[in-house]
């Protein structure tokens, strides 16, 4: 395997030097770095890295089979982790961007058939070549922004077939595309149209027959529910939660986006990996989360997206608690898989420094997605995903500059990803 050295780097952050697999409170406040350095991966995986003034005594740049890049003074940084999208769907939904303008909520367009049921329609008459063809486009499209992992939700089927059809792309692009991917069925993301009316029925149908297929078939490496006012309550998510726990998958769960539903009550009682959105969160939920294993995750792109209360990201990080961000990219509330302005907007609007967000929307994303230990900074040992800046003039400017472009080279697994 052809060994890679980065050289003339003016500043490496991210570094995670103590096997940390998240942060937590003040934690998050804190980047290693490292200027005037390099960086050296062999065999897959970050190998060495350090100040450019011990470079000589290495020998790397004699090695025979080395590929030599010169970082030209820009900046090396691990790649986002984005910990919830739902990136697999058939249609982009711009009319309902409209209704919003006009004054439709959210809960408004979804009762009036529009929503997640409207993509859901859609989907259903696209073949998983179509899917994946389209899917693959905003694969490219955010590993361009700098995310090196990802995990992809289903949710727009609401049928077993058209579950399964979501999660079968899902695995196709696990297979082929260069970024790490994460997979989570989420049949429950609404009550499917034929069953309008009857949603114990439909609970029914995902937890006797959708999710037992999936776990045949070993499409999902965990579970969700949205769990929230209109859609499921606690106590469909429970009995969901519990029949995708025989199946090996753990909870990641939608909850107090709409209301105070008890999502995390629900979390916390089944051990979620994540419990995400959490625009209505109280104080109440914070303490609960005091303790557990459950991350709180953020989407402030959909905060921004349906001008929506914000996570209360600042009293979380203050708590004590860790903190994820992602995106929530998805055709309806959150069309952006852009982590770089997810990162702007946890500065900009949840009052979290810099550094906060960036080890948000890394480390602590990467272990939201269960994958900490080989992603999400940069260690020795790890996944060398990484991204290079153009020259900046300090790791503040890039939520600083919202929308101005600062990546220059991009590399997955070691490998150049050309842009």
């Amino acid at each position: 395997m052809t060994s890679l050295l980065v050289r003339n780097i003016a500043r490496i952050a991210g570094i995670e030097r103590h096997g940390r697999l998240m942060l937590a409170g003040r934690d998050l406040s804190v980047m290693e770095s490292i200027e005037d350095a390099f960086l050296y991966v062999e065999d897959g995986v970050i190998a060495d890295f350090g100040p450019m003034s011990e470079l000589a005594d290495k020998g790397y740049a004699d090695d025979a089979g080395v590929t030599v890049v010169d970082a030209c003074g820009g900046m090396v940084l691990p790649s986002f982790c984005d910990s919830h999208t739902h990136i697999v769907y058939a249609a982009s939904r711009e009319h309902e961007f409209v209704d919003k303008i006009r004054g439709l909520s959210y809960a408004e367009i979804a009762r009036r058939g529009g929503g997640i049921l409207n993509s859901a329609d859609r989907l259903h008459e696209l073949t998983e070549d179509e899917l994946y063809c389209q899917a693959m486009c905003r694969v490219r499209e955010i590993i361009s922004k700098g995310t090196g992992a990802v995990e992809i939700k289903s949710g727009y089927g609401l049928n077993t077939a058209d579950e399964l059809k979501m999660l079968r792309v899902i695995r196709r692009i696990q297979e082929t595309a260069p970024l790490k991917v994460a997979s989570t069925f989420l049949g429950a993301h609404a009550v499917g149209r034929e069953y309008a009316g009857r949603q114990r029925e439909y609970v029914d149908l995902v937890v006797n027959e959708m999710i037992p297929e999936v776990g045949r078939e070993h499409l999902a490496d965990y579970i969700d529910v949205f769990c929230d006012d209109g859609f499921f309550t606690p106590e469909d998510t429970a009995r969901i939660l519990e029949a995708g726990a025989i199946w090996g998958m753990r909870p990641k769960i939608h909850g107090q986006e709409l209301a105070d539903s008890g999502g995390v009550r629900v979390a916390v009682e089944h051990n979620a990996l994540s419990v995400d959105h959490l625009e209505s969160m109280t104080d109440d939920d914070i303490a609960m989360l005091q303790g557990t294993g459950t991350i709180p995750t953020a989407l402030p792109g959909t905060s921004f997206f349906l001008n929506m209360p914000f996570a209360p990201g600042r009293r979380i990080i203050d708590s004590g608690l860790p903190l994820a961000v992602a995106s929530d990219y998805n055709p309806g509330s959150t069309p952006s898989g852009d982590m770089k302005f997810v990162v702007s907007l946890a500065c900009i609007k949840m009052r979290l420094l810099p550094e906060e967000a960036f080890n948000a929307a890394t480390i602590n994303s990467a272990c939201a997605m269960g994958i900490s230990r080989d992603y999400g900074s940069v260690s020795i040992g790890k996944v060398p995903n990484f991204y290079i800046t153009r020259p900046i003039p300090s790791l503040d400017f890039i939520p600083y500059a919202y929308t101005t472009p600062v990546i220059s080279r991009i590399f997955l697994k070691g490998v150049e990803w050309h842009i």
